[in-house]
């Protein structure tokens, strides 16, 4: 019997599953898809405090998101690292005072230590008004930070695993039944359809968009609704200037916007934010969306963006907690737990809402729920310890660049560079003692080669095509349907022979 068994493979469910594992719980987790395959992995990839809920006055969220920024960046400075933005005025728009009092409180809320301070910047100097047209003259600049948000929860799971979680992929949750003093959980192999049972003495539901339907569904609780569905869509273009910076934009309707360097020759605009109502799993970008993103954009660059200039798009539907909001830009991105039963018939810990930044706090909060339930024991711990590959000083990652070059100086720096931002200090274990690509097998394209897969499969759990170019990284930008599809028989060829 497990102590705890956690529904859901997305950043919540994942940051749990490490938390608890590290504190010495035994932890099954079962994802229905691939880890991160559903909101986790369709955001717009940031750590931020969230400037604009200040207007919402969530400053408890802004307070908690901030101080994460740091804490979140030393555990992994291989896929977090500072970005400085870019607030250019607009006279129409927010005053300059309302701007200037918001970001001071955004310095001195959180324990900013190693992020540079707000500052103003003439923008018709300084680099960064160069792609904006003329009439933006004054701006100001401010840190947060990025990340890659579905390597994010697949590190989290490395990390669970490597400490005694069992995580479950391709695995449907298809009925949970309390019995005495414990849950007995029916799980269905997706790829054979065989069923099995586990039991735990706490379950956490941490389905995301899925959360009341798993309620409905596998639980038997008729007409469950917490959730408030919230479709955000972004757009990548070809990339609009050469500087580094991001930008966030106001627009008319109260909304923002983000404008962010990606993958090197890309530029990603997002998000949308839209009621949606229907499958998760089937969530796309509308006609609509296009233009708006391209017709905001083009409120700022000089360059208009065009809806034929989209090379990519993806779109992920927010479970925002229903607080009863009239707009879903106004919906709280605060997390809810509601917990149900008692530990005579078996516990249930429901998570609703939550966003990438805080999902380190949010596994705090549900460890504290389950310690009062299960007794306590290991320590709180998750903020201290690095996840896999992000062993190396937060302001080092030029240098662990540099050693992966020395040591493999025969990969292109662009190769160098995506393979230190996604392993950090465990590439010389995804590439092992190879002394040229030939020694890496196969190269499907973009440098992702047979090594590289390999890893991945045994590693990361990466079963699908789908999961290596979009999921553990974003090769999809550049690798072709032929190659997509000669990396598919690949791996299905070496699924067949390890089975």
């Amino acid at each position: 019997m497990y102590d705890i068994a956690i529904i859901g493979g997305g950043i919540n469910g994942c940051g749990i599953a490490r938390d608890a594992a590290g504190r010495g719980y035994s932890v099954c987790l079962a994802e229905m898809s691939d880890l991160a395959s559903g909101t986790s992995s369709w955001s717009t990839k940031l750590i931020h405090g969230g400037l604009r809920y200040l207007e919402h006055y969530e400053f408890r969220l802004v307070r908690e998101s901030l101080e994460e920024r740091e804490v979140l960046w030393a555990m992994a400075p291989h896929i977090v690292r500072p970005l400085r933005f870019v607030l250019p005025h607009h006279k129409g728009l927010r005053p300059a005072w309302l701007l200037r009092l918001g970001l001071f409180l955004y310095d001195h809320l959180g324990g900013r230590k190693l992020l540079p301070p707000t500052r103003v910047l003439d923008l018709t100097r300084d680099e960064a008004g160069a792609p904006l047209k003329d009439m933006f003259r004054k701006g100001f600049e401010y840190s947060d930070c990025w990340v890659d948000d579905a390597r994010l929860v697949a590190l989290n799971a490395r990390d669970a695993a490597d400490r005694g979680a069992d995580i479950m992929t391709r695995t449907r949750v298809v009925k949970a039944v309390r019995e005495v003093g414990h849950w007995r959980v029916t799980l269905r192999d997706l790829a054979t359809g065989t069923e099995r049972d586990v039991e735990a003495r706490l379950l956490v539901n941490a389905a995301g968009p899925w959360v009341d339907k798993v309620l409905s569904e596998a639980a038997g609780w008729n007409a469950a609704h917490n959730v408030r569905l919230v479709q955000g869509s972004h757009i990548v273009v070809p990339k609009l200037y050469d500087h580094d910076r991001c930008y966030i934009f106001q627009n008319a309707d109260g909304r923002i916007f983000f404008s962010i360097p990606y993958e090197q020759d890309f530029t990603l605009i997002g998000t949308t934010d839209r009621d949606f109502d229907g499958d998760p799993g089937e969530v796309a970008i509308t006609e609509e969306e296009k233009a708006y993103l391209c017709r905001a954009a083009g409120e700022y660059f000089k360059r208009q963006v065009k809806v034929e200039d989209i090379v990519w798009t993806y779109s992920g539907v927010r479970p925002l907690f229903d607080d009863g909001a009239s707009k879903a830009q106004e919906a709280t991105r605060d997390y809810v737990l509601r917990e149900e039963g008692d530990p005579a018939t078996g516990v249930l810990v429901n998570i609703f809402g939550g966003k990438l930044t805080t999902y380190r706090r949010l596994a705090n909060s549900v460890m504290a729920k389950i310690e009062a339930v299960l007794g306590a024991k290991g320590p709180v711990w998750s903020g201290t310890e690095p996840l896999p590959g992000g062993d190396f000083p937060a302001l080092d990652f030029s240098e662990q660049l540099d050693a992966v070059r020395a040591r493999y100086p025969f990969l292109d720096d662009g190769t160098s560079l995506r393979l230190t931002r996604q392993y950090g200090t465990l590439v010389p274990e995804v590439l092992g003692e190879a002394a040229g690509m030939a020694d890496l097998g196969r190269d499907f394209g973009a440098g992702l080669t047979e090594a590289e897969v390999r890893y991945l499969m045994h590693r990361e759990w990466a079963v699908t095509a789908e999961d290596v170019l979009w999921r553990r990284s974003k090769l999809g930008l550049r690798l072709d349907k032929d190659q997509a599809a000669a990396l598919q028989g690949f791996m299905s060829e070496a699924a067949s022979r390890a089975a």
